[in-house]
């Protein structure tokens, strides 16, 4: 069933319709500076998607909490544990209550991670309740920053993958995201571009003006119109919108937002001296008592001559470790054991990386290895290196050192699989089975294992094919080499061998 809601008049005077179920399947994107109409027209998609899909607002603002009354969304204040919002998230998805996400009053960290558990909690839910749902972020730039703020690493990591999932995982679960930013220049591109609709307000930056052009098919001379547009005037484009550039007057809302933009009015008639009103308390106003610091007593000359000729006390020695510290060379092959250790266990690859870091961080207070402790991120790098049945003080030849620069462009949780891949074409071994590519990936799904080496195809880094015999071969035009053929349904023999 085909549903279109009206989002307002075009130029030309025809409405404008906006196809319901092709948005679910290809999410907005909506950019203007601000005052340029933005909340109005989500409003305006809100109001009239209500009757027909679930909603989820995520509102930094708390303007759009007035939905709760006209058309029965839930308000979820957002000044819980992030673990509530994730726990409220799957509960919203399975019983599909329409909401709005009130952060109202929280710093911009703290928006930021109750955002993204929330946005967590809802992308997590099980399979039986991916229904279709709206998921509106206002002011999208700040949960997918471009670049890091002031804010702490961490906080816009969560944040980041949580819109990344949202925009381009998300589609899978249900979940179709529209967004809205002041400056497409502050958003991630990565969360930009999985949009498929475009609705451009009013922007008045060249290098904003630019990106929108580029967004919609414009030319670069066209950019200018941006700078004219009206408030509540956009250009949309997309399959729910238009095939082509399409200028279009939002229309009316029902219901408006708790704050409205500051209007001019006159300055009262003052019968009271002013100096009088802001100078003396009011009759209910407390007065807080005032304390004046003592200043501090004068130091006599004498003193402070005797202070500057005493002589500098010694420093203090270094204080010495309490256990010997190991060379470079010891320390290293102490990790490789560790390393080498913590995979011996068949179950090892399906436990999360921050598990098996905390188990490894364990053991090297035990094995007493001083130092610097591993950092996650490096952890991550040696544990998909020592899973390809590396160890790190191996000397590269040409091809593995190619190897293992070409999968630091990838994501950490599929470098492994890659560096697995690679060190059988290194050896001329039988290309893995599905069976050991997944227990690398840490999943017991086949099919995932599958779809990671067309991911890899995909990027131009392997080659799949197969032979007479029906086994799989993967080759590697960068490094030169490719693996022996393999039975892609052979068992995984780490866990056969285990098992016996």
């Amino acid at each position: 069933m085909k549903v279109e809601i009206d989002m307002g008049m075009t130029s030309g005077g025809t409405a404008a319709m906006l196809d319901l179920e092709e948005l679910l399947a290809t999410r907005l994107l909506v950019q203007g500076n601000s005052g340029s109409g933005k909340s109005h027209l989500l409003r305006r998609l809100l109001e009239q998607s209500a009757p027909w899909v679930q909603q989820c607002v995520i509102d930094p603002e708390g303007d759009f909490v007035t939905l709760a009354d006209a058309f029965g969304h839930v308000v979820v204040d957002g000044a819980r544990t992030e673990a509530e919002l994730t726990r409220i998230a799957g509960r919203i998805r399975q019983h599909r209550v329409s909401v709005v996400l009130d952060l109202e009053g929280l710093d911009v960290e703290q928006q930021m991670r109750c955002a993204a558990a929330f946005l967590g909690g809802l992308f997590d839910a099980e399979r039986d309740f991916w229904y279709p749902m709206l998921v509106i972020v206002d002011e999208a730039q700040l949960f997918a920053p471009a670049v890091g703020g002031e804010v702490a690493d961490d906080a816009r990591k969560v944040s980041l993958g949580a819109m990344t999932n949202l925009m381009c995982r998300g589609r899978k679960r249900g979940l179709a995201g529209v967004i809205a930013t002041q400056r497409l220049a502050k958003l991630a591109k990565n969360v930009a571009a999985e949009a498929s609709n475009f609705l451009m307000g009013r922007t008045f930056l060249d290098i904003d003006m630019a990106r929108a052009a580029d967004l919609l098919g414009m030319e670069r001379r066209q950019a200018e119109m941006f700078r004219d547009l009206q408030r509540g005037h956009f250009v949309a484009l997309g399959p729910a919108l238009s095939r082509r550039p399409l200028p279009i007057k939002i229309g009316t809302v029902e219901t408006s937002a708790r704050s409205t933009s500051p209007r001019l009015t006159p300055l009262p008639d003052q019968q009271a001296d002013p100096r009088d009103l802001i100078f003396t308390p009011g009759p209910d106003e407390p007065v807080a008592p005032v304390r004046r610091a003592a200043p501090p007593a004068p130091v006599p000359t004498a003193d402070i001559i005797a202070q500057l000729s005493r002589p500098r006390p010694a420093e203090e020695p270094p204080a010495q470790p309490l256990f010997p510290e190991l060379e470079d060379a010891e320390r290293q092959a102490a990790i490789d054991a560790i390393l080498a250790e913590i995979l011996e266990d068949p179950e090892a690859s399906f436990r999360t990386v921050a598990v098996l870091y905390q188990d490894f961080l364990v053991r090297c207070r035990i094995r007493r290895v001083g130092g610097e402790p591993v950092p996650l991120a490096a952890f991550r790098r040696l544990l998909a290196v020592a899973r390809a049945g590396v160890e790190t003080g191996e000397p590269d030849d040409g091809a593995w050192a190619q190897a293992l620069a070409l999968s630091a462009s990838l994501a950490d949780e599929v470098q492994g699989v890659f560096l697995v891949v690679a060190r059988a074409a290194v050896d001329r071994a039988p290309c893995p089975s599905d069976a050991a590519l997944a227990r690398a990936y840490g999943t017991h799904s086949l099919g995932r294992a599958r779809r990671l080496l067309t991911y890899f195809e995909e990027r131009g880094l392997v080659v799949l094919r197969v032979d007479f015999h029906g086994k799989r071969v993967v080759a590697f035009p960068d490094l030169g080499c490719e693996t022996a053929p393999g039975d892609p349904n052979a068992p995984d023999h780490t866990e056969r061998s285990a098992a016996e």
